[in-house]
């Protein structure tokens, strides 16, 4: 009997890649694709995809969609009990574990694990510890294909949101930036590839700037908010 899972979608390149894997190893029922949203926005949290292109992207997969509703800015608090109450209503169903597509970052790794224990879920990491070099070569040679919805400008400039993740866009990335941005440095659409029953069709809309603060900032000294961070985004709409 197949393990029932939950599978932590995005619509990026890496969860894209994960799923990919999971469905050749055919050992799971994967019972949903759970993103998170953003209350406020009605996006997909940091990727700022607009759910009509989520929702297209997993009607095409054929895996029933889970949306986890998040308020703007919230707290860790807020954050965790959202999860924790999506997680349990999805446990109720049978599941009994949850698959995430990380690669390398112990810290989140165990933070996600510490959660889903106190429910009594485990995790499931198809990706980690696979050089992000190698995973991104896989993920272009398989015939998916990302565009960039979102870049960290700590990291990357306006230029780079609205490209086409290829092997031109690898060689123009800053030595400092991971291949599959696993640190946060971008974030990505993906519309085609061997999971999805066709391509999707979309065309780019603006390009705008949004810079976000800790929730704990004290606005009358900036210097002392070391979480703050500005994001490009690319705006995608079905064609």
């Amino acid at each position: 009997m197949k393990e029932k899972v939950i599978f932590n979608w995005s619509g990026g390149k890496d969860s894209s890649l994960c799923l990919y894997k999971i469905l050749q190893q055919n050992n799971y029922d994967i019972i949903c694709l759970l993103t998170s949203v953003s209350e406020a926005y009605q996006r997909v949290s940091m990727h700022g995809v607009r759910l009509d292109l989520l929702e297209a992207q997993t009607e095409n997969i054929g895996i029933p969609l889970v949306k986890m509703y998040i308020p703007e800015m919230p707290t860790m608090a807020v954050y965790e009990k959202v999860m924790t109450s999506t997680l349990g209503n999805l446990k109720v169903k049978g599941a009994t574990a949850s698959v995430f597509g990380d690669i390398f970052l112990e810290d989140l790794r165990k933070y996600r694990e510490n959660q889903l224990a106190r429910i009594d879920l485990k995790g499931i990491f198809p990706l980690w510890k696979i050089d992000s070099k190698k995973l991104i070569h896989e993920f272009i040679d398989l015939g998916f294909k990302a565009i960039i919805t979102c870049v960290n400008d700590n990291y990357l400039d306006k230029s780079f949101a609205g490209r086409v993740i290829d092997n031109e866009f690898l060689k123009d990335l800053p030595s400092n930036v991971d291949p599959c941005g696993e640190n946060g440095e971008f974030h990505s659409f993906v519309f085609e590839g061997p999971i999805f029953k066709k391509a999707i069709k979309i065309k780019k809309g603006e390009i705008v700037y949004k810079k976000y603060t800790s929730p704990n900032t004290d606005e009358t000294d900036k210097d002392k908010n070391p979480f703050s961070n500005g994001f490009w985004y690319c705006d995608l709409l079905l064609s």
